[in-house]
């Protein structure tokens, strides 16, 4: 059974619009905040925490330091991409397991509702015994 009443078309433009608001979501903080300062929190946390404690110290310190901005960016990106990797392969495997767990309750409901069909036959009169057969 078919979740949506809108079938293919109603999900692709669904999905389209969805695409539009991502782009937008992206694009509009580029347009109306130009001389805004896109940036990580790191250094915006440790200084508010300086600000407020001046004693504070880290409790741990990072094991590896990347070389240069350009390095830790494309670390923080290959994190993203495998937690987002994740996170669609589970909501795939889960899907899946869903589709394959109705085409089996539906395969075994096709039996039932033969047993309960009722039975048609049809009596055909011997073979010659038909008075509009001229053999």
């Amino acid at each position: 059974m078919n979740r949506s009443t809108h079938g293919k078309h109603g999900n692709r433009w669904h999905n389209g619009l969805l695409g539009l608001g991502v782009i937008a979501l992206t694009i509009a903080p580029l347009i109306f905040l130009r001389e805004a300062e896109f940036q990580g929190s790191d250094g915006e946390a440790a200084a508010a925490i300086q600000e407020v404690q001046p004693t504070y110290r880290p409790w741990f310190q990072p094991i590896v330091e990347p070389a240069s901005g350009e390095i830790e960016s494309l670390l923080f990106a290959l994190q993203a991409a495998l937690g987002a990797g994740t996170i669609g392969y589970v909501i795939g495997l889960s899907r899946g397991r869903h589709t394959h767990q109705q085409h089996l309750s539906q395969a075994e409901a096709a039996p039932l509702a033969a047993e309960t069909t009722p039975k048609i036959s049809v009596h055909l009169p011997p073979h010659g015994d038909d008075p509009d057969d001229p053999g």
